[in-house]
């Protein structure tokens, strides 16, 4: 077929996760509870620490950003897939997958940044308790925060600018159930060579810097809670640690999951399932593990339902 350049028409088609009319129902319920879901979950995180004075805190600040990221980053790949089943349609305009591509990359970049930082909250409330305040303070948290957004906003956009470089076949199939990077650069017709070199080193800083940083936070909290006499000591420092080391190790765990699904898989069906557990599975379960692991948040979201049941 002649290939011919998006930027000027038309659209692509998202295969999604099953061709089966019988199942488009039951995938529809299923995405639309767990979207539903981890909306209300993130947005009551937000409240409770927007509303409760003991959450006032570095910690609750970056979760709440946590949060709020983890909303924006699956109604970029969701609600379109939702409008696709109802409508039973695989359309995407080319626009549309452009700008997906754009904020996907982009929340999930601030995603790996924002566990990076509170590795670091962590590994100063641990190991420099007595500075802790002067530290975190709250000019500082809040330019850690925009530091994670404006590099994003600076490297999503090359993956555009390098995107509109490229042309393809008219109907073009992407098997996966939103516009994921990799998946269009292999059904490109032209060359994809830059993309693919971009993408892996894009790729290989944004996740290893902030794996390295992860890494040596928790090597210092390790080291000094080694150092601690007090087991009670040790067990109350270390749990202030526990949610958000459950939460690094889904986020990486998953992505590496992925990965390494998408490296063997013969069928890009095998990546596409893999994929709902990062961009779907993960921003639903985060919020349950840090209002389930952690007495503050639990007694903030205790606080929170009592004052709107009153209310009502």
């Amino acid at each position: 077929m002649e290939a011919e350049n998006y930027t000027v028409l038309s659209q692509f088609l998202l295969l999604g996760l099953s061709d089966n009319p019988k199942l488009q129902p039951v995938l529809f319920g299923l995405f639309l509870s767990m979207y539903l879901v981890t909306v209300l979950g993130n947005m009551l995180i937000i409240l409770a620490v927007s509303s409760d004075s003991h959450l006032h805190t570095p910690m609750y600040f970056f979760l709440s950003n946590l949060s709020l990221t983890d909303i924006c980053f699956i109604s970029t790949t969701v609600p379109k897939m939702l409008m696709n089943i109802q409508a039973q349609s695989k359309d995407i305009s080319y626009k549309e997958c452009l700008i997906q591509v754009y904020f996907f990359l982009t929340f999930l970049g601030v995603d790996n940044f924002l566990l990076t930082v509170m590795a670091y909250d962590r590994f100063v409330a641990i190991c420099h308790p007595l500075n802790y305040t002067v530290i975190m303070n709250s000019r500082l948290c809040v330019l850690l925060v925009l530091m994670s957004w404006l590099i994003m906003f600076w490297v999503s956009p090359i993956h555009i600018v390098l995107m509109k470089r490229l042309t393809f076949s008219t109907g073009t199939k992407i098997p996966h159930f939103f516009c994921e990077v990799a998946q269009l650069l292999k059904v490109a017709s032209s060359d994809t060579f830059i993309n693919i070199i971009f993408l892996y080193v894009s790729t290989a800083l944004l996740g290893m810097i902030p794996m390295t940083g992860i890494l040596f936070s928790y090597s210092q909290i390790v080291y000094s809670l080694m150092k601690m006499s007090s087991i009670e000591s040790k067990y109350k420092a270390f749990s202030t640690c526990g949610s958000h080391l459950c939460v690094v190790s889904l986020f990486y765990g998953i992505a590496l999951g992925v990965y390494l699904s998408s490296a063997v898989a013969h069928s890009p069906q095998g990546s596409t399932i893999a994929s709902v557990m990062y961009t779907v599975v993960t921003p639903m379960l985060n919020p349950f593990i840090y209002s389930l692991r952690n007495k503050d948040v639990k007694g903030a979201l205790g606080r929170l339902l009592s004052r709107s049941v009153s209310h009502l």
